[in-house]
């Protein structure tokens, strides 16, 4: 058994694209190992901004050798047949086997050297790799079929134990060399094999292994943090990104002019990691610091003092323009801003973005002015919303549209407009997604509210809704925004009321189906089966959102009980016993003859169940209302053990069948339990 190393020397790997690449690396990898039929355990691959290496431990020296079986002519078929197939597989005819007819060979193939495998794979694997963007160089790059690459390939290591897997591709040969840090060991060198890679590397100023790059720069960046007395800004991504960027990396801390940090803190933090790469910093106070750290590829010799000053003036010039804008963009009120918004096309079918303030204004007013939600000023919500799609004209958020609504919550508090409104512009995009927060102060909840509506019932009129995966307007997400909004808000309105109340179109069947399989979607990941929504929704004529997901929650709970789960068995049965027989109508059948008393007690049950059950629902007390329908329980499981339904005596029969019905229509007051799985 020997271990294998590749590695893939190139210039640099744009960061972003590493992850991928070694899931790349190793799929294919296994793939070819997989069609020559050698087994792999674990597979390491690591990668740094010039390299990808794959290490595998315990390859064999050798495939196993294995039988293939032929299919040939059946028995007694003409000789020549037989004889092309014997000159075909080199057997006598003795050597043949019969099975249900058929002549058979069985030919035995030896085992492959895993280095030839190897010679063959390590090619195909470099051809078939895919990269977001790849280039072609050198002269061979004229011709269409030439190697592609991310950024030119300039070395192969390949070595199986101590031999090394001799391949070229693209003019690239494999060898034992590979080089190290580009500044602190710019030479060769020579790699025994994969016991003593990363070892070599380490003493080159490489360190291969990505993850622990990672490790180096959250503990050197919260260690120069804390010796400077704060604390770094933790970032998973950043921390990423910098061990993508270096192969030595040395986290150093930096700081910029205490002035600018009257530009708004998430400007700091957006130009520092976005432009530069780097963390921002916390005072003990958890406020913004006037610090950065970056990460250097290199141990300077003076500790890194030149580089954090090159850095410094690099962030100065960054921040003097965040500054610039932001002192510009105060110069004009946001009202005089949005009278721009005319200018910038929201969509083509749709108009301006100005046309969709205005709706959105209208449309805002009104759930205020209708007490839709509650305790929201009619004058503040409207305003709120002429202002809120203001800042998208501002410098600062052309800069950095990321910061779109934040800025405009900054610049309407520094205008002194009134904190509901500065607050609404600032919020009114939330919740943009899974475990963001979803906004409670009325005004903010009435424009996001607005906005969001308005996005959908425009793009569903206009004929654009989400096609499978494909979602260019993020309809899902405003879809999702929408019902968070509403549902942890406790809005209690129809959400029909809602979608006419746009004026978009006057049937919208289909953003109704979209929006509740969003609900749906929401509620299974919140834990709520999906059936139990259906069998609510199919009741009809319930579209108070809060009101039927408190029905679906209580009758979530009232079937993960005894009495549910032994009730919903005894509805099922009665309710194929009804299908079966064609019972549509509950139509009361004359009693002609004295009940069994099982039969009584279910009469008795239904007459108090159903109408506390219907009493229960009305009040929205629905644990109440599943309650009332658990006492059904017990009768109706009297009545199976107890009563033939199918009786020979038509009267009883009929009879019989009517109680199933009037149980079947009590049940339904609360939900269809015909919908319920199980």
């Amino acid at each position: 058994m020997s271990d294998f190393l590749l590695e893939l020397r190139s210039e640099e790997i744009p960061a972003r694209m590493q992850a991928a690449a070694r899931e790349t690396l190793e799929k294919l990898f296994r793939k070819e190992m997989d069609n020559a039929g050698i087994a792999l355990d674990e597979v390491t691959v690591w990668s740094t901004p010039r390299r990808l290496a794959l290490i595998v431990r315990g390859l064999p020296k050798a495939t196993a050798a294995v039988n293939e079986e032929i299919k040939g002519p059946r028995e007694g078929a003409p000789p020549q047949a037989l004889e092309g197939f014997l000159r075909k597989t080199g057997l006598a005819e003795s050597d043949l086997s019969a099975r249900d007819g058929v002549l058979y060979a069985v030919i035995e193939k030896p085992g492959r050297p895993v280095a030839d495998v190897l010679a063959e794979a390590i090619p195909a694997i470099i051809r078939a790799f895919t990269w977001p963007k790849s280039q072609r160089w050198g002269a061979a790059s004229i011709a269409s079929d030439s190697l592609r690459w991310v950024r030119p390939l300039s070395a192969i290591v390949a070595i199986l134990g101590d031999q090394l897997i001799e391949c070229e591709v693209g003019g690239v040969r494999s060898g034992f060399v590979t080089r190290g840090h580009r500044f602190h060991c710019p030479g060769e060198i020579t790699i025994g094999g994969a016991g003593d890679y990363a070892e070599k590397l380490r003493a080159g100023h490489v360190i291969v292994d990505h993850a622990e790059r990672q490790d180096l720069i959250r503990a050197g960046s919260a260690r120069a943090a804390a010796a400077a007395g704060l604390v770094m800004v933790e970032d998973e991504g950043l921390v990423i990104e910098n061990a993508g960027l270096t192969e030595w990396p040395i986290p150093l801390l930096g700081r910029f002019d205490q002035t600018y940090l009257d530009v708004p803190p998430e400007v700091i933090k957006l130009t520092a990691r976005t432009n530069q790469k780097y963390f921002v910093c916390n005072d003990a106070a958890g406020k913004l610091a006037n610090a950065f750290i970056c990460t250097a590829n290199i141990a300077a010799s003076d500790g890194g003092a030149e580089i954090v000053a090159g850095n410094r003036k690099v962030l100065a010039a960054r921040l003097s323009d965040a500054r610039f804008f932001w002192e510009q963009d105060r110069k004009v009120p946001l009202a005089q801003q949005a009278d721009k918004l005319e200018r910038i096309t929201f969509h083509e079918k749709l108009g301006t973005v100005a046309d969709k303030v205005e709706r959105v204004a209208t449309l805002v007013e009104w759930l205020a002015s209708e007490g839709i939600v509650p305790g929201c000023d009619p004058a503040l919500a409207r305003q709120a919303a002429q202002l809120c799609k203001a800042d998208l004209v501002t410098e600062m958020v052309g800069e950095f549209p990321e910061l779109q609504g934040l800025m405009g919550g900054y610049y309407a508090r520094a205008e002194g407009l009134p904190d509901a409104v500065a607050d609404a512009i600032r919020d009114h995009y939330k919740p943009v997604g899974q475990g963001d927060d979803v906004p409670t102060a009325p005004v903010t909840v009435a424009v996001s509210l607005a906005d969001k509506l308005d996005t959908l019932a425009r793009f569903f009129a206009a004929g654009m809704p989400p096609t499978g995966s494909k979602d260019p307007f993020a309809l899902r997400r405003a879809g999702l925004g929408f019902l968070s909004l509403i549902v942890s808000n406790l809005l209690r309105v129809s959400f029909r009321k809602l979608l006419l109340e746009t004026g978009a179109a006057s049937d919208f069947a289909t953003l109704e189906d979209f929006l509740i399989d969003r609900l749906k979607v929401q509620q299974r990941e919140a834990g709520v089966r999906h059936d139990l929504i259906d069998a609510v929704f199919a009741l009809g004529g319930e579209d108070d959102l809060v009101r039927l997901l408190a029905r679906v929650h209580a009758l979530q709970a009232f079937v993960g009980t005894e009495d549910g789960t032994n009730l919903l068995a005894g509805y099922k049965r009665a309710a194929n016993i009804l299908k079966k027989e064609g019972v549509e109508s509950t139509e009361a059948i004359p009693l002609s003859y004295t009940p069994e008393p099982a039969e009584k007690a279910l009469i008795e049950a239904l007459g108090a169940a159903g109408p506390r059950a219907a009493e229960a629902v009305a009040a929205e007390d629905f644990a109440g209302a599943m309650a009332a329908l658990a006492t059904l329980r017990a009768p109706i499981d009297r009545f199976f053990d107890e009563v033939t339904v199918n009786d020979a005596d038509p009267a009883k029969r009929l009879y019989r069948l009517s109680l199933l019905a009037q149980l079947r229509d009590a049940v339904h007051g609360v939900a269809d339990f015909s919908r319920i799985e199980g």
